[in-house]
Order: structure tokens, then sequence, then C-alpha cells
């Protein structure tokens, strides 16, 4: 099967291509092969580090949504034991597109709950891209209600670039399902870690992803809208879609820089999917450390930091 490239991976691509021909040749007996092939890998190692240093937020976006990168259900599955899905809203049905949980990390009983993006295409088509309907929102405050009664701490994955947009959607209450969400995660008297795993767009985003801590990888990103739809309601124009990366500062250096994401997560170069075990457990570490941080934490006191925190986000100036 092809893999799968990133329009500025291209040149890279092509190279990487050229030296796998050349490496299927039998060149033992031919010494100029040889070094052609010594020279063509230092210049492949050389572009790859070259391009994947400084990625440009468009850039970054783009890794973010690569098909191969791990998806909520590979962390769940590499990280945690003992794992309860809970399925539907008990008013409509139930959404794929978001994962629900009880489970266990390193002992510690948790509530998980994530965007869901498939592996192939007819799981994005069931999972409707990671897109959660207003019955998958409905589940996560579930979800999250379920781990308020019973003291458990809630971890998310973030990984969509938004809400699902249709008119289906508007009529069973999207927008009431997504500020429902955000009121219960807001008050939850236990504490929540938040990882963004890849694309975090929009209210589709926030409806799970405010808590005690954020966790970013490396090449995720976290906006109040996709560049796509900021290029088109700005600029009537979606190819302006780079500019507006640029501008949104949503690139987990941007979010750590401005007090929103605790830390960030490296990833290899060229992203998670290139070594997706590693990152997979680097995460686990992460989150790990957070819960143990925030053990014991008084829940009113949680709750007080949360709201004192999203008060002192954003700055503004007045002229003279």
């Amino acid at each position: 099967m092809a893999r799968f490239v990133m329009e500025f991976e291209r040149p890279l691509a092509e190279l990487e291509d050229k030296l796998a021909s050349l490496k299927s040749l039998d060149i033992t007996s031919t010494p100029e092969l040889a070094a052609e092939l010594a020279d063509l890998e230092r210049e492949v190692e050389r572009l790859r580090v070259t391009l994947y240093s400084a990625l440009s937020p468009w850039e970054k976006v783009q890794v973010s949504r690569h098909p191969d990168r791990p998806k909520t259900d590979d962390y769940v599955a590499g990280l945690f034991d003992q794992v309860v899905e809970l399925r539907g809203d008990r008013v409509f049905a139930d959404d794929q597109s978001i994962f629900a949980g009880l489970a266990t990390l390193d002992g510690r009983r948790v509530v998980v709950i994530g965007h869901n993006k498939g592996h192939s295409t007819k799981e994005n088509v069931a999972r409707n891209f990671g897109s959660p309907h207003p019955e998958g929102f409905r589940k996560a405050e579930r979800a999250m209600k379920l781990a308020a009664r019973f003291s458990l701490p809630v971890v998310t994955f973030l990984d969509t670039a938004g809400a699902s947009p249709g008119l289906e959607d508007e009529e069973r209450g999207q927008a009431w399902a997504i500020a429902s969400c955000l009121e219960t995660l807001s008050a939850l008297p236990v504490p929540v870690v938040v990882v963004g795993i890849g694309e975090g767009g929009s209210g589709g985003a926030l409806a799970i992803g405010f808590g005690d801590r954020l966790i970013m990888l490396e090449n995720s990103y976290y906006s109040v809208i996709s560049p796509e739809m900021c290029a088109i309601i700005l600029h009537k124009d979606a190819a302006r879609a780079p500019e507006s990366a640029a501008a949104l500062s949503l690139t987990a250096d941007d979010l750590l820089r401005l007090g929103i994401a605790d830390e960030i997560v490296p990833e290899p170069l060229g992203g998670a999917h290139r070594e997706p075990d590693m990152v997979i457990a680097e995460v686990g570490l992460r989150v790990a450390a957070a819960l143990d941080a925030l053990a014991g934490e008084d829940p009113h006191a949680l709750v007080e930091r949360r709201y004192e925190w999203l008060r002192s986000i954003g700055v503004f100036s007045e002229a003279g």
C-alpha cells in the first residue's frame, strides 16, 4: 500500500524512494554505486533534519492530521488496563466519534474520554472522522458525571477538526450539548488531565479539553477554529489557511508560551507516526506524573483554580 506523503515532504520522499531503489540493487561489486548510496543516505538524513526541525504552523497542522498518527484507541490500548467502554447517551444513540470508558493506569482507576478517528476509510466514516455529534458530547458528559460520583480522575485525548456541523446536529442541540459538557467539566471535583494528540479544533475539542493540566504533543494544535475555516471567514479563500495558521497561535509551542499548555511531549523527526510506541509510552509517563501531582487535592480548590486560570488567559492593551 502506498504511503501517505504530505505536500511539504515530497522532496524528502523522492530522495527516500531513490535510496530504497539503490538499496535493492547488488552494489557489492560496484564501488561507484556504493559511494553514491552513502552520499544519498547522508543527504536524506540532512534533509530530514532540516525539514522537520523548523516546521511552520501550517506544516505542524498537516502533521497533526497524518492518517498514520496514533489515535485515541491506540493510546487506550497501549496505556490502560481493565478497560470498560461506555456506549450511548441514553437519549438518542451511540456516537462512535467519542470514546468513553473506565480504565486503569498504573494501578489507578480513571475515566478516559477521547475523540475517536479511524485507521481506515470505513472506520473514519463510521466515526464521522472524529467530529462528534450531540450524542457524543452527551456520552462524554455522562462519563464525566460518573467520574464525579465515584471520585475518579479524568483523562481526555483531543483529536478533532471540530464538532459535526450538520443540520441534523443543530436540530439535536449541538451547541447546547457542547455548553453542557463544558459546564460539567469545569465544575468536576476530581483531577482532569487533557492530552492534545493531534487536532484540537473549536468547541468540538474544548468540550472535553478543559482541565487541570494540558499536555500537548509537539505537532498537535489547539485552536478556536481550524485554519481553513478561519481563512474562509476572514478572507473568503480556504487557500489562505497557511496564513491563518500562523496568525492563530495554535501550535503547542504557542500554547506553552501563552501559559495555556503545561508541557510538550517531543515527537520523533517526521511526527508521532514514525515511532508511535515510543510516543505513547512517553504520554503515559506524563499523564501518570500529572495525576500523581494532582492526587489528594481538595476538590473545591481544584474547581476554584480552574476558574482563576481561565480568567487569567488573554491580555489586552489600551492606546495611551
